[in-house]
């Protein structure tokens, strides 16, 4: 189960831009950074914190999850496109994770990992230490197309080869794990956020989604927004998180050691799901983004035929920024300019 966590867990950020004056309405769009008149790439990080505590028969079990991802996207092809009489531009991008961090404690018991030390220093889970490894340098190609919706990703057959290691058993988990909900979701988990009109100072508006982990269950996600005006010429717009679990109806194993049972229950709290995006006019990508979600509700896990009701509380916190260098590539460093060496000029007789 905790490996499949991590299949999923990288939040990806949404590049928004505000064109308009006044109180105008704004439209979103979508754009890239160039260099030299050609598309360059541009790069994010997304740092999430998961505290999560976990009751069963009156013992409490706690798991703090740190983990950051870092990404560079690259665009590859944009082209105009009519569908029933409406003109948008469809883009090519690929995304690649350059590297990240995991930092696990599952009461008391530590699991660390870094891509910048090569896997020296990786402490807990052999298993879970290679999985992570095989995170890196994995790469996806995106289109995104109408409202900057992500139509289709491609390079699932590749991810799952190269995180299965060989091993049949993870193969097949992650062959239903892994659902083009998912793929979409790992690629830009805020695409959806789009507008799809212009938007006053003030407005409000919702989008819907489904996130389908299949043996593992669906979450329906329902995103509550607010466009607030601009904070420091950058366009801010307000986000509460709704979600609703359902536990899957035919309740297969599908690989895991346990099956969620129909009847359990989770959603979010309203108190503990609400975060911000700041969109930067300039670049028309994001700035940074905090998105909040507190998930409580009960369980009922099926392990070894036997039922257990678990009491979740989860509460999360997924931060994004972007900027036009890499995160972690090595930063160039200038030479001190040292002085020529001025001989003294000889005393006058």
């Amino acid at each position: 189960m905790l490996r499949t966590r991590f299949v999923a867990a990288a939040l990806l950020g949404v590049a928004f831009t505000a064109l308009a004056v006044g109180q105008e309405p704004k439209k979103f769009e979508l754009g890239f950074p160039t260099k030299d008149g050609k598309p360059a790439p541009y790069y994010q990080e997304t740092a999430t914190d998961i505290t999560q505590v976990i009751k069963v028969q009156g013992q409490d079990l706690t798991q703090k999850q740190n983990s950051k991802f870092w990404y560079q996207w690259t665009p590859v092809k944009e082209e105009k496109v009519t569908e029933n009489k409406e003109e948008f531009i469809r883009y090519t991008v690929k995304q690649k994770i350059e590297g990240l961090e995991m930092n696990i404690d599952i009461s008391g018991n530590p699991i660390n990992y870094s891509s910048k030390t090569e896997g020296t220093g990786s402490v807990g889970n052999p298993g879970l230490v290679e999985f992570f490894k095989g995170l890196k340098d994995t790469e996806f190609t995106a289109t995104i197309g109408k409202n900057y919706k992500v139509e289709k990703v491609d390079g699932k057959e590749d991810f799952i080869k190269k995180l299965a290691a060989g091993s049949q058993q993870m193969d097949a988990l992650l062959k239903k794990v892994m659902t083009d909900d998912v793929l979409r979701e790992m690629v830009d988990p805020t695409a959806k956020l789009y507008p799809d009109t212009a938007k006053k100072k003030d407005e409000t508006w919702e989008k819907k989604t489904t996130l389908d982990l299949g043996p593992i269950g669906k979450y329906e996600l329902l995103y509550k927004l607010k466009y607030v005006g601009t904070d420091k010429e950058k366009d801010k717009i307000e986000i509460e998180t709704v979600i609703t679990y359902t536990a899957p109806k035919d309740n297969p194993e599908g690989g895991l050691l346990f099956r969620i049972k129909d009847g359990s229950k989770l959603t979010s709290e309203a108190d503990g799901s609400k975060g911000f995006i700041l969109y930067d006019p300039k670049t028309k990508r994001i700035e940074s983004a905090e998105i909040n979600i507190k998930l409580k509700g009960d369980l009922i896990v099926v392990i070894g035929g036997t039922d257990t009701r678990v009491e979740l509380t989860q509460i999360q916190k997924t931060v994004i920024k972007t900027q036009e260098t890499s995160y972690i590539a090595p930063k160039a460093v200038t030479p001190p300019i040292t002085p020529p060496v001025v001989p003294p000029v000889p005393e006058k007789k």
